[in-house]
């Protein structure tokens, strides 16, 4: 079920969205709501409907039902200019040198050439890159494309940012980089989606995911909710010493040397638990375990 938010707080309200394709769906009732100044992760496996329901979002490719709703109206060409679109299939000119397509493709986005020069200028200085101004893409890397594709995506400082995988290309040194671009962004109050297989950076950067699967979404809300909803009864315990058995309160579900992971017995408490084992051995820390995306990520798919 969608988190409900008052109208004031969301900018993007996807409502009920179908789509199929030769009789095969894509995306089957899709509904989630996307408030001002988020980062909403779109996750799920190869095929789920991620990209189709970017494409969407962007009036690329049109529902068979459902709505948007963006900013307190339903989704129009005239929104166009408030969103910015990175996609995964990337493509620059490669005879055009940087600065020139940079430059015409900011104009393309409704800037005046004096503005996107200006917006450029610093973007490239921002993030060291104004030696590439006078390169033909075909001169760079796939990386360095990227970050020229990612400054051209932001460039008119949209209401709304999509990127498809954005850390795809990228060296750990530059989607760091961009990673903490994106993170600035969000905080001058850009709302961000982002679909990625990367399940570190949801948990660095995001707040609220939407799990897709088989063209529905099966999970959504807030990371923070969704991980006390997935934690089980287990916990970490790190002992002095690695005297440590199992007994009625708990089991064992793993150990390395001090540190063991245990599962409490059903109907026992955590305080039992906890005197059960300072009645064994020294204890330097007792905590309950959190699941990792990736982990509720598995779960949630082979449940389904």
């Amino acid at each position: 079920m969608a988190t409900q938010h008052t109208t004031e707080e969301v900018l993007l309200d996807v409502k009920g969205i179908s789509l199929s394709f030769g009789g095969v769906k894509a995306l089957s009732n899709v509904s989630f709501d996307v408030r001002k100044g988020e980062i909403r992760a779109i996750i799920g496996p190869n095929g789920a409907g991620k990209t189709t329901l970017m494409r969407i979002i962007n009036q690329i490719t049109a529902p068979d039902s459902g709505s948007l709703i963006f900013d307190g109206a339903p989704l129009s060409k005239h929104h166009i200019s408030d969103i910015g679109y990175l996609p995964e299939e990337r493509g620059l000119y490669k005879k055009m040198k940087v600065g020139e397509q940079a430059l015409y493709l900011a104009q393309l986005k409704g800037m005046s050439y004096d503005e996107a020069l200006e917006k450029l200028k610093f973007w490239f200085e921002k993030l060291d890159i104004l030696s590439w101004w006078n390169k033909k893409v075909e001169e760079l890397s796939k990386g360095m494309a990227q970050k020229i594709q990612f400054v051209v995506t932001v460039i008119h400082e949209p209401k709304l940012l999509i990127f498809d995988e954005p850390f795809s290309g990228f060296d750990p040194i530059n989607a760091a980089i961009i990673r903490k671009e994106i993170l600035e962004l969000s905080q001058k109050g850009t709302t961000i989606i982002f679909s990625t297989h990367r399940m570190e950076s949801v948990e660095e950067i995001c707040d609220h995911i939407a799990l897709i699967n088989k063209a529905q979404t099966i999970l959504e809300g807030p990371i923070e909710e969704i991980k006390k909803q997935f934690a089980n009864n287990s916990y970490e315990v790190i002992t002095i010493d690695r005297v440590l058995n199992e007994n009625d309160y708990f089991s064992i579900i793993s150990q390395k040397e001090t540190n063991y992971s245990l599962l409490l017995k059903e109907g026992k408490t955590q305080q039992e638990a906890l005197q059960s084992i300072i009645q064994q051995t020294e204890i330097i820390s007792f905590r309950k375990e959190i699941p990792s995306m990736e982990e509720i990520f598995i779960k949630a798919i082979n449940n389904a």
